[in-house]
Formats: structure tokens, C-alpha cells, sequence
């Protein structure tokens, strides 16, 4: 007759464990969707571009950008928004210190700077129209508002987004998701920096050139 087992076997105490790895495996899918998202706007910018160069000398008699760009004005677009990189990085040191004021101050500076940046574009906008280059004076200008603005839009939705993580942070401090949205929107603002160098050489420099 067989004899019955007695042994006693201890369970995981509450999945505590998985629950901790399930945590990080989460933040890491959030991540690796970033950077697909940051690649198919790569794609997309890439896109745009090589619609404006195809475009750029398709003016129908109308006015060319050399003739209406305000470069000063376009300069001190460029000088704010790299400052504005250069602040939010200045804000992940601040995280990486533990230091939460500093962070959203410098999130802050990030924003106003950002929302300056979008402000002169705006003007630029509505001086061009008032000049004669709408969107449908010809192709030249369908390709630069849509390239433009396109940059333009993806600044305001960041915007947005920083905003939101401030509030995040007043709330809930630096832990390891806020570490990680602060982390994704630097390298998103960063992101924005690359594609207005670009900008600023291809649709405003090498024109008036």
C-alpha cells in the first residue's frame, strides 16, 4: 500500500515577484513603442522632404521663398528651439539627481520656449498669406506648409505632453514611470531639434542661397 506524501509545498508569496517583473516588462513594451513611433516619423519627415525638394521650384509665377523669407525672424526661431533642447536636457540631469523642482522648472523653461517658438512660426504663417503665399498659390508653398507645419504640429502635441508629465511629477514625484516619460519626451524634443536643423538648411538657407 502506497504511502501518502506529507511534504508541504510554500507558494510564491502573492506573485509578488511576477507582478515585478510584469511592472518592467510593461515599461519596456511602452519604450519599444516609442521608438517604432519615432522611427515611422523618421519615414514620415523623410516623406515630407523629399516632397518639398520635388516641389520647391514648382511656383507657378508665384512668389518663391527667397523673395518673402524673413531670415532674422527664422534665426530666432532656430536659437529657441535649441535652447529649448539644451534646457530639457538640463532637466534630466535634474531627475537623475532626484531633484523634482529642478525638473519641472526646467520642463517649464522648456515650454515656454517652446510655445515662443511656435508663436513666430505662426506669425511667419500669417505674414506669407498676407504676402501672397497660401497654401494654394502653388506647389512650392503646398510642399513648405505641409513639411512646416507638419514640424509645427508635432511641437505643439509635445507640448501638450510635457505639460501633462509636469502635473504627473507635482503629483506622484520621480519614480520609474515618470523616469521613463521624462526620458521619452527628451529624446522626442531632441528628435524635433534634428528635423528643424534640417528644416532651417533645406527650406530656408538653401533658398535664400
Amino acid at each position: 500500500m502506497a504511502k501518502s506524501d506529507n511534504r508541504i509545498v510554500s507558494a510564491p508569496p502573492h506573485g509578488g515577484g511576477h507582478a515585478h517583473e510584469g511592472h518592467h516588462d510593461l515599461e519596456g513594451m511602452r519604450l519599444m513603442g516609442f521608438w517604432i513611433f519615432l522611427i515611422t516619423d523618421c519615414i514620415l519627415f523623410g516623406t515630407l522632404f523629399a516632397t518639398y525638394v520635388v516641389l520647391s521650384g514648382n511656383t507657378a509665377g508665384g512668389p518663391t521663398g527667397a523673395e518673402l523669407f524673413e531670415m532674422p525672424g527664422v534665426i530666432a526661431e532656430t536659437f529657441i528651439l535649441l535652447t529649448s533642447s539644451f534646457t530639457s536636457g538640463l532637466a534630466v540631469l535634474a531627475m537623475n539627481r532626484g531633484d523634482r523642482k529642478g525638473l519641472i522648472s526646467w520642463l517649464a523653461v522648456t515650454v515656454v520656449l517652446g510655445a515662443a517658438f511656435i508663436t513666430l512660426e505662426l506669425t511667419e504663417f500669417v505674414t506669407l498669406v498676407h504676402e501672397g503665399a497660401k497654401i494654394s498659390t502653388s506647389a512650392h508653398w503646398s510642399g513648405f506648409y505641409t513639411l512646416v507645419g507638419t514640424h509645427g504640429l508635432h511641437v505643439s502635441l509635445g507640448l501638450v505632453w510635457m505639460i501633462a508629465i509636469m502635473i504627473q511629477l507635482g503629483r506622484h514625484g520621480i519614480n520609474s514611470v515618470t523616469r521613463r516619460k521624462v526620458n521619452v519626451i527628451s529624446l522626442y524634443w531632441h528628435f524635433l531639434d534634428v528635423v528643424w536643423i534640417f528644416v532651417f538648411t533645406i527650406v530656408y538657407l538653401l533658398e535664400v542661397m
